[in-house]
């Protein structure tokens, strides 16, 4: 505890470093206020009332509120959190395997093209958070509470509440994107999942307070408990989890200087994706319900809208499938092999036992892809948790903690910005956090 507590202490010693996280945590205290900021013409109150009446049916009214933080049960300005520009990504990446013109700017734009991609991100985000913003006005003009209040008054129903709520949520959306890029910027971590990240950390003590105070039995809490702390600790040996792959330098002499003559290693995460496959998948699932958003008359669409509830084991079977997809696309875009088996070769390295060239880069890909299937596997298998939980009489509320998305972005994205701390403080000859070297991604470490 007192190396900890010398490491915090020494983490505001650096000026950059401090400025990094005082500028982050106020853009997160912006966040956390927006999702509190309610929109013109809607009782909140009411909302609150229809949103319990509502306690364990999951859909996207459950799951979509964690992810942005309690924003969308407070009708808040920020209801659709960052989830539009996530999807306007997905969209695009996925444009980028099947369209000449993006995978140009992709793999050959360079600054510029990633610039382009930046911009049409943009534009999609716009597009596609005033259709969800237009979605979500159509549903709120048309719920009522058990008692039969309206979630908008009559009054205030019509046209310009419509206009009004889709470009208050799609300006608010852009707002968030800003944060984020700024974050990234400025900040310390991954601007776009700490938004989502300090979302989901917000509802966690209410979950907690929910599940453990509504009498159940003491040594069932408590086994509860202890499978959470192995599931989390699991969720840490993937997530951090590495294959080497020893590299051999020859010898150059250069001058009266001898380099090379040197093993170092190439580490293969196990999950190389990291939490992105998640919120990528979490964003698709979202589209199914957000369409029956416009049909809330229909009987097929609602039907349809029982298959993709949070609970169902249909959406479970279809977002695992979907996520399993997802880590192996993301590693296909992240790393890639040729590029390492380039590089190598241009620095006169070699993996012993392997020609340099295309064997390399055959070698790398095909270890990649086998350690990848276990890491996607096991992403997946926690990503539905929660719905067998749920079944197993866990409170909706904390089954999301239990497993699934919530836990899995809170492990990715607390040791993606401890690292960076991590990174900034072994730079500066400070003894970090992780000084014991249990975690693989600090600074030296081969």
């Amino acid at each position: 505890m007192a190396g900890f507590s010398e490491s915090f202490r020494n983490m505001f010693k650096i000026q950059e470093l401090r400025q990094r996280i005082l500028f982050t945590l106020f853009m997160l205290i912006i966040v956390r206020f927006g999702a509190h900021v309610t929109l013109p013409g809607v009782n909140a109150g009411e909302l609150a009332n229809w949103l319990e009446s509502q306690t364990g049916s999951g859909g996207l009214f459950g799951l979509f509120d964690l992810f942005v933080g309690g924003a969308f049960s407070n009708a808040a300005i920020f209801s659709l959190g960052i989830m539009p520009y996530i999807t306007a990504s997905i969209i695009l990446q996925l444009l980028g395997a099947v369209i000449p013109y993006f995978q140009k700017l992709q793999k050959e734009g360079g600054e510029e093209g990633r610039k382009k991609i930046n911009q049409y991100t943009r534009y999609g985000t716009i597009f596609i958070a005033a259709l969800q913003g237009w979605g979500v006005q159509i549903r709120l003009q048309n719920l009522t509470t058990p008692g039969g209040a309206p979630i908008v008054p009559p009054e205030v129903q019509g046209v310009f509440f419509a206009f009004s709520t889709m470009i208050i949520i799609a300006a608010s959306t852009i707002l968030m994107m800003w944060i984020g890029e700024q974050i990234t910027e400025r900040g310390i971590g991954n601007g776009i999942s700490l938004i989502i990240f300090i979302g989901i950390v917000a509802r966690l003590p209410q979950s907690a307070l929910g599940e453990f105070t509504r009498g159940e039995n003491l040594i069932i809490q408590l086994v509860i408990i202890i499978l959470m702390v192995f599931i989390t600790a699991g969720v840490v040996m993937v997530t951090q989890g590495t294959r080497r792959i020893p590299v051999q330098y020859a010898k150059r002499v250069v001058g009266r200087k001898v380099y090379g003559g040197v093993t170092q290693y190439i580490p293969l995460r196990v999950n190389t994706a990291g939490v992105m496959p998640i919120i990528f998948a979490q964003a698709l699932m979202f589209i199914p319900e957000t369409i029956t958003m416009f049909f809330p008359e229909n009987e097929f669409m609602q039907n349809l809208a029982v298959y993709f509830r949070y609970d169902s084991f249909f959406y479970a079977a279809v977002y695992g499938v979907m996520i399993i997809f997802f880590t192996y696309f993301y590693t296909a875009i992240s790393f890639n092999p040729q590029d390492v088996s380039d590089n190598m070769k241009k620095q006169g390295g070699f993996i012993p036992g392997i020609r340099p060239g295309a064997h390399t880069r055959d070698y790398i890909d095909n270890i990649l892809t086998k350690i990848t299937l276990p890491g996607s596997i096991f992403l997946a298998i926690i990503a539905v948790l929660p719905t067998f939980m749920m079944k197993m009489n866990v409170t909706p509320g904390f089954a999301q903690f239990f497993g699934g998305t919530s836990l899995l972005i809170i492990v990715g994205v607390a040791l993606d910005t401890l690292q960076q701390i991590e990174s900034h403080m072994l730079m500066r000859h400070y003894d970090g956090f992780m000084k014991s070297g249990k975690i693989r991604g600090r600074i030296g470490r081969g």
